[in-house]
């Protein structure tokens, strides 16, 4: 996915992202585009930098991220509940034909999610 979405193999997945109006963004991809531009407007002005930067420099934690895609619906990163449920509702037969392992569904608040350790805040 990270080097094309022509491949024929993975035209279930982009139908499917077609339909709800999504696209898929590429967790490493997004944590070095933050460290980049922490690093050239100040890393000061981004709380995750230090974390993030860790994270990608960390080679078993860089596999794990290059794996690892988040859905943007709409152009948004965080759309509405019904929006994520229909598109939710549309990934079980992807995981059945082995197109992708799993997926998640994520709430905003930050009791929910989980949070950079307090020393690289």
């Amino acid at each position: 996915m990270r080097r094309g979405r022509s491949n024929l193999a993975i035209k279930p997945l982009t139908d499917v992202l077609h339909k709800h109006r999504a696209e898929l963004r590429n967790q490493y991809d997004a944590f070095a585009a933050y460290v980049a531009d922490a690093e050239g407007l100040g890393p000061e002005h981004f709380p995750l930098y230090c974390w993030t930067k860790a994270r990608i420099k960390d080679s078993e934690k860089k596999a794990a991220h290059i794996k690892t895609f988040s859905l943007h619906v709409q152009g948004r990163e965080v759309c509405k509940k019904s929006l994520a449920d229909a598109l939710e509702a549309d990934l079980p037969p992807l995981v059945s034909a082995g197109l992708i392992t799993n997926f998640s569904k994520f709430f905003i608040n930050p009791a929910f999610s989980p949070q950079a350790p307090a020393h690289m805040a």
